[in-house]
Parts: C-alpha cells; structure tokens; sequence
C-alpha cells in the first residue's frame, strides 16, 4: 500500500489524492465496470411540405381564439377545438411537430393578448381579418396538398 503523508498537502490535493486512491481498486479491475449504456436513437424529424402554412394557420387559431373570446363571441371554445382537432389529425405521434404547431398557436394567442385587454372596434375588425386569412390559408392547404 502506497504511504504518504497528507499533513502538509494543501486541502484540494489530499481530495484528489482520497478520490486517486478511493478509485485505484475499481480501475484496476476492469472486469466490474458497467457497461456504457446505449444511446437512445432520437426519433425521425418529419416534415411536409405544408408545415410553414400550417404553422400559420395554427397562429390565425390562437389569435382569432384570443379575439373571439375577449369579444364574448359565440363559439368561442370552437376554434380552440379545432386547434385540438388538427394536432390530432396532422401530428400523430410526431411530438416535434406537435410542440411547432402548439407554439404557433400560443404565439398567435399571446400576440394579440399584449395588444387588446377591451373588446373594442379595432379587435373586431383584426378578428374578421384573421378568420378570412384562416379560411384562405385553410382553402389553400387541402386544395393543393389534400387527397
């Protein structure tokens, strides 16, 4: 066994010199360390080619959402739904996907909620604008990349 006096050593040398000879044995053997662990293969990124304007449309939702219910509009859960309807349509098990269009849709939300606390004249004209631009956006996507 190796002798060495740790009286005059400074403090962090005598840790190193313990966890030095604490680990000695276990690198010496060899034959009990784990075995390195396997890597976890990360799941294949999907996109199509309509993502960007799907984004989009998930950000006209969280806006007209935020519009419709500050405005006391009727059906006002509908557009939230309908957010719920396309992820579970669009994103399946693709959980990066999913999260893109989640944050498109939280975007569009908070976007107009640092803008608008009162239902005024402006709000309601922003909310038809943005309804006219999810149907167009809406027309555009099944027309070019439906079945």
């Amino acid at each position: 066994m190796l002798s060495v006096s740790t009286t005059s050593m400074i403090p962090v040398r005598r840790v190193i010199l313990s966890l030095l000879v604490l680990a000695g044995p276990a690198m010496a053997q060899g034959k009990n360390t784990s075995p390195p662990q396997e890597e976890q293969i990360a799941p294949p990124i999907v996109s199509v080619p309509y993502d960007d304007k799907l984004a989009r449309f998930a950000e006209v939702l969280g806006s007209v959402h935020y519009l419709r219910t500050l405005c006391n509009a009727a059906g006002g859960d509908e557009w939230r739904n309908g957010m719920q309807q396309l992820l579970d349509s669009e994103t399946g098990n693709e959980q990066l996907r999913k999260e893109k269009l989640t944050a498109a849709f939280n975007r569009g939300y908070r976007a107009f909620a640092s803008v608008y606390t009162d239902c005024t004249p402006a709000a309601i004209v922003a909310e038809e604008r943005y309804r006219n631009e999810g149907a167009t956006l809406a027309t555009e996507i099944t027309s070019r990349f439906g079945n």
